[in-house]
């Protein structure tokens, strides 16, 4: 093979590389964001569901139901 078309397939060969690498980071910060988003609505629906026992605990007691 000669020297410049051993070159070009070294360059050919590192594109690919920088390539695949880019395309992993952009996975793994998908990833991270989509488990963000997750815990984050986790959080909220955990809120939401005591607020909601709250609410209901405060109507029982307000019409003697928790008796």
């Amino acid at each position: 093979m000669s020297n410049n078309s051993q070159s070009m397939s070294f360059n050919a060969g590192q594109a690919k590389g920088q390539t695949q690498e880019k395309a992993s980071n952009l996975m793994d910060k998908a990833s991270n964001a989509a488990q963000s988003a997750k815990e984050s609505l986790s959080e909220s629906g955990q809120q939401l569901k005591q607020k909601a026992q709250g609410a209901t605990e405060a109507i029982k007691e307000k019409t003697g139901l928790n008796k």
